[in-house]
């Protein structure tokens, strides 16, 4: 896979992080659950195909290039996690503490990865 497409890839990570949470406090906000079907379904396959590509590109580029400070073991725990995220997202009685720790560490090490693969590209 192309580098470029990989850097693209984890800025779409990135958003759909931030378009997790955003759900989520919406979701808190109004108390209710959103529709299975027509929003969480379509929303979790979009992520869930985004960080599969992600991973697997990302994993053979660690094959080929050493990363600082980051594990093929990260980019496995970070592509579940965010998978995750997009599903509980849309479900208000999700544990506040255990979503915004899946957020907080799928965001740092996305924006880890991005600056590595900007450092690399560089």
């Amino acid at each position: 896979m192309e580098k470029e497409k990989l850097q693209r890839l984890t800025e779409e990570l990135i958003t759909y992080t931030a378009k997790a949470n955003d759900i989520y406090e919406d979701v808190r906000e109004e108390g209710k659950e959103k529709d299975f079907y027509a929003e969480v379904k379509p929303f979790a396959d979009q992520v869930r195909e985004a960080c599969d590509e992600w991973e697997a590109g990302m994993k053979q580029w660690m094959r080929e290039t050493e990363f600082k400070h980051l594990f093929p073991e990260q980019i496995e725990q970070t592509a579940h996690n965010l998978s995750d995220v997009a599903v509980q997202a849309f479900f208000p009685k999700t544990s506040y503490k255990r979503f915004k720790s899946h957020v907080q560490s799928v965001d740092f090490i996305l924006h880890n990865v991005k600056a590595e693969i900007a450092r690399i590209l560089s």
